[in-house]
């Protein structure tokens, strides 16, 4: 079996090459909680749905992602332990489970970063529920404070243009940035709905617009929450990246006609270039769930706007089941990304990844070969900290090398990175000398192949930004094919 699967990845290599992975590159994936399209089981036992969390994030390390966009809030409802929202009714209630710490957790220990993915301003369905007395009401979550909403087609709406909205939000993130160890505060869907001719906001407007446009109103009101999250998050705990996933096409370009369908900043008024050109974002994850001329120029048109900070294109992996794509044009994308030297791409989503639908998870284990650190955020902090001390390795009688060290001496949270050569020389930025990286502990076992002889171990520390020390002293071991 194992050979018919080597089989299979060196033909996929033979026929699409990809250009040589770098060292350093994000790898990304939305793992979705809602209605339990990734995860968890619904009704399962807390046993049963952590089992199944282990399962995913052990496949996406084996395959050699470095970060999880874990769906954290959706549509008023939340995936932890929060004193403002309710919890998802996807999981079980029970009081020693939090979803969102358990998956920080479990990401941390294969090495791999936690960014709470949040559903920004859509709330619960407008339905309307009959009472005992044939008198009607709005659905739950709306009751507490019904002006704060607006209700468009058949979904309730925080009115971005009220300053409670951005409380509310801002509340919910520095719930999560303040208890939990994320990596990340990730916003989806923070934008006015598609069908924005009908949204119900005269009366927002009339009270707050201040005599600008209706449309530079609207982006400014998304602009000020971004603006205040940021801040907010920083303040708490610099390191934590903001992120967003706005619409795929930003801007109307020259080249494409604007009847061709929406962008983020004419739709829905989405000006992520803006958040990045005033240093209010980190990363963005545009939704490139396009092909051809509608992918390409627009993600060239979002690294041009990137003033510096981190795109990661969104590839839409489900599409090849919901519009019948071929693997072809995901790979196309895959491999355009890295011959422009984008920091790296997203995938929506997790199921739709490990499941391998049409090969894309075979082609991804050939596209991610070797693990990959982090690129660093310079602008939050660039310099670099010192190097771990004290390497040590020692073989137990199972056959493990088992790699010990001490930390820097200093009182910041570091990950660790450890490389492998035949020689005392080797590069950092050469992939193929990567053993493993984003490591928590400061000690790493694992099994090496039979005919490893005799290799130099080296070992950097990397910062909560990213930035990364000068090698420590190596260590030299020796394998005997013998002893295994």
């Amino acid at each position: 079996m194992k050979c018919i699967q080597l089989l299979i990845i060196l033909s996929l290599f033979s026929i699409f090459a990809y250009p040589q992975a770098p060292a350093t590159e994000v790898r990304a994936v939305w793992l979705t909680t809602n209605w339990g399209l990734d995860w968890p089981t619904q009704g399962a036992s807390v046993s049963a749905q952590k089992e199944e969390l282990i399962k995913i994030l052990d496949k996406l390390k084996n395959d050699n992602f470095n970060v999880v966009l874990f769906q954290t809030r959706a549509h008023g409802r939340v995936f932890y332990k929060s004193k403002i929202e309710g919890l998802s009714p996807f999981f079980n209630q029970s009081e020693d489970f939090d979803p969102l710490d358990f998956t920080i957790t479990e990401c941390h220990k294969r090495g791999m970063e936690c960014h709470a993915w949040l559903i920004t301003y859509p709330m619960e369905k407008a339905t309307i529920k009959y009472t005992g007395k044939g008198k009607r009401r709005k659905a739950t979550i709306v009751n507490d404070k019904p002006d704060y909403y607006k209700a468009i087609e058949d979904r309730w709406y925080l009115d971005p243009g009220r300053p409670e909205s951005r409380q509310r939000i801002r509340s919910i993130v520095k719930e999560i940035v303040s208890n939990y160890d994320v990596d990340g505060i990730h916003f989806d869907y923070i934008r006015y709905p598609s069908n924005t001719g009908k949204f119900p906001d005269d009366d927002t407007y009339k009270k707050y617009g201040n005599g600008k446009t209706l449309q530079d109103w609207r982006r400014e009101n998304i602009n000020t929450l971004v603006t205040e999250v940021y801040d907010e998050v920083k303040d708490i705990k610099k390191w934590v990246q903001v992120s967003s996933s706005p619409l795929g096409r930003y801007k109307v370009l020259p080249e494409i006609s604007r009847n061709d369908g929406w962008t983020a900043y004419e739709t829905v008024f989405q000006d992520a270039g803006y958040w990045m050109r005033s240093g209010k974002h980190d990363l963005v994850f545009p939704m490139m769930y396009h092909r051809e001329r509608y992918f390409y120029p627009f993600l060239d048109d979002w690294v041009a706007n990137s003033n510096g900070r981190i795109v990661v294109p969104g590839l839409g992996v489900y599409q090849m089941d919901e519009q019948n794509w071929p693997l072809k044009d995901i790979q196309d994308q895959m491999k355009y990304i890295r011959e422009n030297k984008v920091k790296g791409q997203a995938y929506f989503r997790t199921g739709n990844v490990l499941s391998n639908l049409k090969g894309i998870r075979d082609s991804i284990q050939v596209y991610y070969p070797t693990p990959a650190k982090l690129p660093p955020l310079t602008w939050l902090d660039d310099v670099s900290p010192n190097s771990p001390t004290n390497l040590q390795i020692q073989k137990d009688k199972e056959g493990y090398l088992n790699i010990a060290w001490e930390a820097p001496d200093s009182t910041e949270d570091f990950t660790y990175n450890i490389y492998v050569s035949a020689t005392e020389t080797f590069d950092k930025e050469n992939p193929s000398f990567i053993l493993t990286t984003g490591l928590r502990a400061n000690n790493y076992s694992f099994l090496p192949s039979i005919g490893e002889f005799g290799f130099y171990y080296f070992l950097t520390a990397s910062d909560r930004y990213h930035n990364e020390s000068v090698v420590c002293f190596p260590a030299y071991f020796v394998h005997s094919e013998e002893e295994h």
